[in-house]
C-alpha cells in the first residue's frame, strides 16, 4: 500500500516558542556565576571546587548526550522537551534549600539532566516545524538561546541576590521554569501531530544500534562536535569565571554581573550573522576560522596584557561576539550533515556531547592554571590552543563541505 505524503504544518512563531524553552533552560545553567561569590562563602568553595560546580552542570551531557538523542527519538521530541523543563524546575526548586557542597553537586547534576532533555530535542523539533528555505535563519536563532540566558541570568540574578539571597534566584526559575512547560504543552503540537507523514520505516531501520551505528560512523559529525568542544571551552571558562575575576578586582556584585551580562550577550551578535552570512554565501569553514583567530587573540588582550577592567571588558565582549559565530555555524552544518532525518536527534545529542565535555573540562582545567601560576594571566595560553586546534578542525570541516557539494 502507498503511504501519500503530507506537508509537515510549518510555523515559525512555534519554533521561536522553542527557541523559548531554551533560553529557560539556560538560565539554570548559568545560574550559578553571579552566586559563586556567595556559594564559596557559605559551602567553603575552593577555586578548583568551584570550577567543578560550574562545569557538573555538563556531566549528564558529557556522558549521555548520544543516548539522549536516542532517547528522544523514542518519547518524541516534544514530550523530552516537556520532561526536560519538568526536571529543571524540580531540581532547582529543591537546590533552593541544600546546605552542604555534596548535596549542590547533586542538584547541578539532576539539572544537568534536565537542560539536556531540553537541548537535545529542540533542533529536530525546529527543524520540523519551520519551511526549509527558512532553516538556517531560524536555527541561527536558536544557538542564540544560550547566551540569551546567560545574559539574562547573570545581569538579573545579580540584582536578585544583591536584593534577597541565591536561594530566592532558584526559587523563582523553578516557578518560571514550569510556566514555561505549561505554556509548551498546551501550544506546542502533540508529536503524532506535528511530525510529517513519512513512509514507514523497517524496524532494524529503527533500532537503537541501527542510529547509532549511523551517527557515529559519519566523521563530519565528530568533526563538528569535537570543533564545538574546543569553542565551549574557552567561551564557557572566560564567561564563567568573569564574575569571580572582577569580584577579586573590588568590582561589585551587580556591576560585575552587568559586565558579564554584557559579554555573554554579545554571543548572540555572532550567532545571527552566522545565519545571514551563510544565506549570502560565506563559506562555514570561513566563518570558523575568523572566529577561532580573533578569540585567540582577544584572549591574549583579556588575560595576557594586564588591561584594566574596561580594557578586559572590551577585549571579553568581542571574544564573545565573534566566537558567537561559531556555534550557528557547527549547530547548521550538525542538521545538515545528519547521516539521515531519523538521525538528526542522536546527532544533535552527539555534538552536545561533545560540547559538554568542553564546558565541563574548561572551567577545572583553567582555574587549576590559575591556581598554579597566582592568577589568571596565563589563561590565553590554554584557550589559545583549542583555538589553534578549532582552525585545523575547520579546514577538515571545509574539505567535506566541498565533497558535499560536488555531490549535489
Amino acid at each position: 500500500m502507498t503511504v501519500t505524503s503530507a506537508t509537515p504544518p510549518y510555523s515559525n512563531p512555534m519554533a521561536y516558542l522553542v527557541v523559548l524553552a531554551g533560553v529557560c533552560a539556560a538560565l539554570h545553567v548559568w545560574k550559578l556565576p553571579p552566586a559563586l561569590p556567595a556559594l564559596q562563602q557559605e559551602l567553603h568553595l575552593s577555586l578548583v571546587q568551584s570550577g567543578f560546580l560550574l562545569s557538573l552542570v555538563q556531566a549528564a551531557g558529557m556522558l549521555f548526550g548520544l543516548v539522549a538523542g536516542l532517547l528522544a527519538i523514542r518519547l518524541g521530541l516534544r514530550r523530552c522537551l516537556l520532561m526536560g523543563l519538568v526536571l529543571l524546575s524540580a531540581a532547582s526548586g529543591l537546590g533552593a534549600y541544600v546546605h552542604t557542597e555534596s548535596a549542590m553537586l547533586l542538584v547541578r547534576a539532576v539539572e544537568g539532566c534536565g537542560f539536556l532533555m531540553v537541548s537535545i530535542p529542540a533542533p529536530g523539533l525546529i527543524k520540523r516545524l519551520v519551511a526549509p528555505a527558512h532553516l538556517s535563519r531560524v536555527l541561527s536563532v536558536w544557538t542564540g538561546y544560550l547566551p540569551t540566558g546567560t545574559a539574562i541570568i547573570l545581569l538579573g540574578g545579580s540584582w536578585v541576590i544583591a536584593l534577597a539571597s541565591w536561594r530566592v534566584l532558584w526559587i523563582l526559575l523553578s516557578v518560571v521554569t514550569v510556566l514555561m512547560a505549561v505554556v509548551i504543552w498546551r501550544v506546542l503540537p502533540p508529536d503524532s501531530v506535528s511530525a510529517p507523514v513519512a513512509a514507514p520505516v523497517s524496524k532494524a531501520t529503527e533500532s537503537w544500534s541501527q542510529l547509532t551505528r549511523l551517527t557515529l560512523s559519519s566523521s563530519t559529525v565528530w568533526l563538528v562536535g569535537i570543533s564545538f568542544g574546543l569553542y565551549t571551552f574557552q567561551w564557557a571558562t572566560v564567561i564563567g569565571f568573569l564574575p569571580s575575576i572582577y569580584e577579586a578586582a573590588g568590582i561589585s556584585g551587580t556591576q560585575a554581573g552587568l559586565f558579564t551580562a554584557m559579554a555573554a550577550g554579545a554571543n548572540l551578535i555572532g550567532n545571527l550573522a552566522a545565519g545571514r552570512a551563510l544565506h549570502r554565501g560565506w563559506r562555514a569553514q570561513h566563518l570558523l576560522y575568523v572566529a577561532f583567530a580573533v578569540m585567540a587573540v582577544c584572549a591574549v588582550f583579556a588575560f595576557g596584557l594586564g588591561l584594566n577592567a574596561i580594557g578586559q571588558l572590551v577585549a571579553v565582549v568581542i571574544f564573545s561576539a565573534i566566537g558567537g559565530l561559531i556555534p550557528a555555524v557547527l549547530f547548521i552544518l550538525a542538521v545538515q550533515f545528519s547521516p539521515s532525518q531519523k538521525t538528526t536527534p542522536s546527532t544533535i545529542g552527539l555534538v552536545q556531547q561533545c560540547n559538554s565535555i568542553g564546558q565541563f573540562v574548561g572551567p577545572p582545567v583553567v582555574a587549576l592554571v590559575a591556581t598554579a601560576v597566582g592568577g589568571w594571566h596565563w589563561t590565553w595560553v590554554v584557550t589559545a590552543c583549542c583555538a589553534v586546534l578549532g582552525i585545523v578542525l575547520a579546514w577538515r570541516i571545509g574539505m567535506a563541505c566541498a565533497r558535499r557539494d560536488q555531490i549535489e
